[in-house]
Order: C-alpha cells, then sequence, then structure tokens
C-alpha cells in the first residue's frame, strides 16, 4: 500500500514524460537514470534487469547510442492508467523509428509499469515487449533506408548480424 494519490501519480509521470521527451531530443541519457532512485530496478525482457541507478545509467547509455535505440525519435505514451494503491503507472509507449527518407513510419510498442518512489523519483520500470516486433520493425527501418539509399554504418552493420534473424521471408 502507497501513499501516493491518482493526482500525485498522475503529475508525477506527467513530468517524466515531458523529462523523456526532452531527453529524446538531447539524447542525454544521464537525465533518465537520475529519473530513479539510487536502488531503482529497470526489468528489460529480453536483455535481463538493472539493479541501481549506475547500472541503468550504463545500459540505457549502450542501448539508446547503438542502433536501433539510437534511431527511435521518441518515447511517447499512447495512454496511461495509474493504480494508487500500488504506487504504479501503467503505459503503452510508442517508439517511432526516424523518417528514412520518404515519410515512411515504422515503429512498435511496449507495456511499461513503473513504481513511483516520491519526489519525482521511479523504484522501478518493467518493460513488457515482444522482440520479434521491434527486430522486425528494425529491419523494415533498414531495408526501407537501404531502398532509399539512406542506410548509415550502423544500421548497415545490424542489418548484416542481427537483422538476419528478422528478414521478411519471401
Amino acid at each position: 500500500m502507497t501513499t501516493f494519490t491518482a493526482t500525485e501519480l498522475d503529475e508525477a509521470f506527467r513530468g517524466f514524460q515531458q523529462t523523456v521527451a526532452e531527453i529524446a531530443i538531447s539524447r542525454d541519457w544521464d537525465r533518465f537514470a537520475e529519473l530513479f532512485t539510487e536502488d531503482a530496478d529497470y526489468v528489460e525482457h529480453a536483455l535481463g534487469t538493472m539493479s541501481g541507478r549506475e547500472e541503468i545509467r550504463s545500459w540505457i547509455w549502450k542501448t539508446m547510442t547503438a542502433f536501433p535505440g539510437s534511431h527511435m525519435t521518441g518515447y511517447p505514451s499512447l495512454w496511461h492508467v495509474v493504480d494508487a494503491p500500488t504506487g504504479r503507472v501503467i503505459c503503452e509507449v510508442d517508439n517511432p523509428m526516424r523518417d528514412p527518407g520518404d515519410g515512411t513510419l515504422i515503429t512498435a510498442t511496449n507495456i511499461t509499469i513503473l513504481t513511483y518512489a516520491g519526489n519525482g523519483l521511479w523504484s522501478r520500470e518493467e518493460d513488457v515487449y515482444n522482440p520479434m516486433e521491434f527486430g522486425q520493425a528494425a529491419m523494415r527501418w533498414c531495408e526501407k533506408s537501404a531502398e532509399l539509399g539512406t542506410l548509415d554504418e550502423d544500421a548497415a552493420r545490424w542489418m548484416e548480424t542481427f537483422g538476419v534473424m528478422f528478414a521478411r521471408r519471401r
């Protein structure tokens, strides 16, 4: 049982979303880590659990500066609900990728469960998603970008290695 009201959780989540929107532009992933308590857990189903702010910081920098994270342009919540008794916010997050050159929108979504700790900080985040969906979206982006002549080196390297698992069978 927590002592946070639905209004407090909603306001904290609004602040979280605003900061994440700013980070999507600045790419300052230290600010993302600073949204969590020193002893926070971050559960990422495909990559494991990061324990503590510094482990979250190291992981987020590595993840978001390499393809496909480096090509995502934002992380807006499509909807959210608050659960005051547990101090949680549950939302669906969109992860659009940058325009490959012709206006095509390629994206994948995940469900995020955030646990609030107070004072604008979160003690836990859990991202629930289908890794195949994300991989297929990244591969579609690579294929479209290659077709348009805009495929960069980082994405090409991913496409030739990890991407082969997600290639469409023709």
